[in-house]
């Protein structure tokens, strides 16, 4: 087998509508999350997240790790409509997660955020993205998340 390799798809930069906080289920502490917009970019695909298309069911962990669950509408700049979906998991040290949740701007090296997202869409000139992996490197923002993926080769 070859090493495993990788071209960079697209930076994502994703805005968020307040957290509606669901409780502690007999998953974990659930939370509702849901897309006001954004953007992505790369050499093959650039477009908008759609608002109100989207969100994400974050679950705290017992472990004190968030899994999160993520559904997206994404629209290329040439109108092609692509839905987005991930799952992924951000740990880091209590201290880190309280400044995260204070809202400070936090050094995506202080914490692990990975996602594993997958494509779904009828356009033909980018169907090739029905039929791919890819893994996202994220890190919280202020309002968002924002995340380069890279298919996987």
């Amino acid at each position: 087998m070859e090493a495993l390799r990788s071209r960079h798809l697209f930076d994502l930069s994703i805005e968020l509508h307040p957290i509606q906080v669901l409780g502690k289920t007999p998953a974990g502490e659930r939370r509702i999350i849901p897309v006001s917009g954004g953007t992505f970019a790369g050499e093959r695909l650039r477009g908008e997240i759609l608002p109100h298309a989207g969100s994400d069911l974050l679950l705290t962990r017992g472990d004190g790790s968030y899994q999160q669950d993520v559904r997206l509408g994404l629209k290329t700049e040439d109108g092609a409509l692509i839905v987005m979906t991930y799952r992924g998991v951000r740990h880091s040290s209590p201290e880190v997660a309280a400044r995260i949740a204070a809202g400070e701007a936090v050094a995506a090296s202080e914490y692990y955020l990975r996602t594993a997202p997958f494509f779904e869409t009828a356009a033909p000139s980018y169907y090739w993205l029905n039929n791919i992996v890819s893994i996202g490197m994220g890190e919280r923002t202020a309002n968002g998340a924002r995340y380069q993926v890279f298919e996987i080769l």
